[in-house]
């Protein structure tokens, strides 16, 4: 390892178009614009990572993303791969506001090592590959529409659902009511992507329960600065609650979990880089705080990438890697999950096992 030097980087603009606009509370993605990050070492093994970039939710664009990673494209060239802790701590210090950026680059070296190693890239995590089964998101809409995702998630062989709330009300309840009705006994999980006060969101919930419906979760009820709503949910709402946005470091978590604010954390790596998302999980499995693997809008490689670090350390509670499904054109060959959402990731050899087209 000692002698395998990154002789090539670069990074790039990745589109892709959408089934339909994503949308949340906070924002809708009405088209996939990611950036790609590459190295090739000197026996000619590639890596490959992926910054999904949120402006509405982290305030990341695309233009500094860029700009960041191609400046990080060339510090990088020339240096030893087993260099791989001292590089990524610096990248930690240099993209401290800039997160995505910061995974897309720990992905392509971690891809890249673990070709080298030949092994695949859950191997950096775990012992074995845990069958992970993803849920699926009904995005913002009509009751009509939540209606058809439904059924259309049923028709996949989906049997967990996560309901985007937070925009209005009245219609939200009438959403969530539609898609528990055709879900029947499968989980439903609500998602407000911060668009409810702790008031609201305890409101909604005692609505829900004149329905004769409880969700399994609720995640980011309020805005992610609101900590103390965020705790007040989970005292008075007798409900899992899973903070997702108010997590974007591990200075988060520890005062999450010390204010007793929530049961349950999503891990993204865009929010935090994947070697800090790391010491979350290990975090989180300490304090007896459930967990879910979470995504932004991400290609089947970061997807697969996050797949593999849940399935690799195990103990996720909720696994929410559905985005591929949004996605109309392929850009990517290699690893699929399963139409019914499963990500089985043992025949995977080498790496991540997801390369651009």
């Amino acid at each position: 390892m000692k002698s395998v030097i990154i002789q090539k980087a670069n990074a790039r603009v990745w589109r892709a178009k959408l089934v339909r606009p994503f949308s949340t509370a906070k924002g809708q993605h009405d088209l996939l614009e990611n950036v790609l990050f590459a190295i090739e070492l000197s026996g000619g093994v590639r890596g490959f990572g992926e910054a999904a970039v949120a402006t509405h939710i982290t305030g990341e664009t695309v233009q500094e993303t860029l700009k960041n990673m191609k400046e990080a494209a060339r510090a990088v060239v020339g240096l030893g791969l087993a260099e791989f802790p001292e590089i990524a701590e610096e990248l930690k210090r240099k993209f401290a506001k800039n997160k995505c950026a910061l995974a897309a680059l720990e992905m392509a070296l971690l891809d890249a090592a673990t070709r080298e190693k030949k092994m695949p890239f859950w191997r950096a995590f775990g012992i074995r590959p845990r069958v992970l089964t993803t849920d699926m998101t009904v995005v913002l809409g009509d009751v009509a529409e939540a209606e058809t995702a439904t059924r259309e998630i049923l028709r996949r062989g989906i049997r967990s659902f996560k309901v985007k709330i937070g925009r209005d009300f009245d219609r939200d309840l009438k959403r969530v009511a539609a898609v528990a009705r055709f879900a029947g006994k499968c989980p439903v999980y609500l998602d407000a992507n911060q668009g409810f006060t702790a008031a609201q969101t305890l409101k909604f919930l005692k609505e829900l329960a004149w329905l004769k419906i409880k969700p399994a979760l609720v995640e980011q009820p309020v805005p992610k600065e609101d900590w103390e709503g965020l705790a007040k949910v989970t005292r008075e709402g007798q409900v899992l609650v899973c903070a997702d946005e108010s997590v974007s470091s591990l200075q988060d978590a520890t005062r999450l979990i010390k204010m007793k604010t929530c049961g349950a954390i999503n891990v993204k790596f865009m929010k935090t880089g994947i070697l800090e998302a790391y010491e979350i999980v290990c975090l989180a499995k300490r304090s007896g705080i459930k967990l879910m693997i979470g995504t932004m809008m991400e290609t089947p490689l970061a997807v697969t990438a996050a797949a593999h670090f849940a399935a690799g350390l195990g103990g996720f509670d909720f696994v929410d890697l559905d985005a591929p499904f949004f996605m109309v054109e392929k850009i990517t060959r290699g690893f699929n999950m399963t139409s019914d959402g499963v990500y089985d990731l043992r025949k995977i050899k080498v790496g991540i096992g997801v390369v651009p087209t």
